[in-house]
């Protein structure tokens, strides 16, 4: 199975998460979607099997910032507009290999799932 991390370089998860990663010999892609940006589609493929609501970061400081207005009646079409506009609204790390899509990085979640492919 081939693994894609998606996150930016100097998050401490996205850093925990490649240490994790490199420890166990699975090899992966990293894409920095700081950089290289994300896609809707790519947001709707993870929404399906994990839910924007997983993804969408409203923890973080980017979202607090936004006006009111954009953080009220969010549903799917708008939380990929906000993340699409603002990649760090994405919790880090997402991997994703196969129909496998982790949000987070949670080690014994990643073992479990990670174990089966």
């Amino acid at each position: 199975m081939t693994l894609t991390l998606y996150g930016i370089p100097n998050c401490d998860t996205v850093k925990k998460a490649r240490t994790y990663l490199d420890a166990r010999g699975l090899g992966y892609h990293f894409h920095d979607y700081k950089k290289v940006g994300v896609t809707a589609a790519d947001l709707a493929r993870w929404s399906d099997v994990v839910g924007w609501e997983k993804l969408l970061n409203k923890a973080g400081t980017t979202f607090k910032k936004l006006p009111d207005a954009d953080k009220a009646d969010i549903d799917l079409a708008k939380a990929i507009a906000l993340m699409v506009a603002n990649p760090s609204m994405i919790k880090r790390p997402v991997v994703e290999g196969g129909k496998t899509v982790l949000v987070g990085f949670k080690e014994p979640e990643w073992d479990a799932l990670l174990s089966q492919n």
